[in-house]
């Protein structure tokens, strides 16, 4: 009997769990103001989740390039990142190390990995994980033009991530997916603010 009420315990925790995680993209989808066409999708991927999001910015192609590459300062604009800084850069490739934490409701758990991040300017930048505590990060951001519109982008980020945590699929996956939409939204609204501060600085 106790185990039958621990586990419609558990089982409500989740259900509420689920809630919070889709109002909270709610929330966080429209607190991006500028941006176009945003959207945060995931799909199970046998024990990883598959993420893919894109949105449509206004803002110059090298804005949003220095912006996405600007590893050391991550952390100040990534809702769950602490750390980010560059170990070593060889030609177009830089070796990052970066921290953080996951978490929805109840449960979290922190992240500490070292990517590998290569550059193909102007339009893709591939992301892998060497090593920490994920058993798979692997992905890109991929900026596209719309066509005929000058200074307007498709920014996308196609990615898997598999933590190494041995824990039920439905207790990792809402933090994993949040933490990759909150880097994502966190991109976006980052690319916006200095768009709007390149704009407020230019003389009449």
């Amino acid at each position: 009997m106790a185990s039958y009420s621990r586990l419609t315990n558990l089982a409500t925790r989740v259900r509420q769990t689920v809630i919070t995680v889709a109002l909270t993209a709610i929330v966080l989808v429209q607190g991006v103001r500028a941006a176009q066409d945003v959207a945060v999708e995931a799909q199970r991927r046998g024990n990883a989740l598959a993420v893919d999001a894109h949105a449509t910015l206004r803002a110059s192609l090298p804005l949003i390039w220095r912006t996405l590459t600007d590893y050391d300062h991550l952390a100040e604009f990534i809702p769950g990142m602490k750390q980010s800084h560059v170990l070593e850069r060889r030609g177009n490739t830089a070796i990052v190390e970066q921290t953080g934490e996951a978490s929805v409701f109840f449960f979290s758990y922190p992240i500490t990995v070292t990517v590998e991040s290569e550059e193909h300017y102007p339009a893709t930048i591939g992301v892998r994980i060497l090593n920490g505590n994920l058993r798979q990060l692997s992905g890109a951001y991929q900026i596209g033009t719309v066509y005929d519109t000058p200074d307007e982008f498709v920014l996308r980020w196609r990615g898997v991530i598999e933590p190494e945590i041995s824990l039920p699929f439905f207790l990792t996956a809402p933090g994993l997916r949040n933490a990759v939409a909150d880097e994502f939204l966190g991109m976006i609204r980052e690319i916006e603010r200095r768009r709007t501060t390149q704009s407020a600085s230019r003389p009449e």
